[in-house]
């Protein structure tokens, strides 16, 4: 058995992944919806929405996020959160799970115009 907490100091962070387990996806979390325009490359993203409220953009669509929500946000989607509520936590789980260098040039930013926005 391992046991992953989430550090409240922390707005997010990963939980587990490949880079130190048999898994095969990473699992992380946020305290926030952040506002970070990107899409994936390789990962497929799920957001476990667990509290609160947010606002995802999905390309030209934007969804409004509630307690016991998941969306799935497929790669080469690009995507970034506009609000989320002071008390809002979700869990995100990214397959395949990536490490290092893979997992850092998975991740590519796009300019806010890609969103409409």
């Amino acid at each position: 058995m391992q046991l992953y907490r989430a550090i409240p100091e922390l707005q997010k962070g990963w939980y587990t992944g490949p880079w130190q387990s048999h898994l095969q996806v990473s699992l992380g979390y946020a305290y926030a919806g952040v506002d970070e325009p990107h899409y994936h490359l390789l990962a497929t993203e799920i957001y476990c929405v667990a509290r609160g409220t947010a606002e995802l953009r999905v390309e030209q669509d934007t969804v409004a996020l509630g307690a016991g929500d998941v969306v799935v946000v497929a790669p080469g989607e690009a995507h970034t959160f506009l609000h989320s509520s002071v008390d809002y936590f979700h869990f995100v789980i990214q397959a395949p799970g990536l490490q290092g260098e893979a997992a850092r040039s998975d991740k590519v930013s796009v300019p806010r115009s890609r969103l409409g926005l």
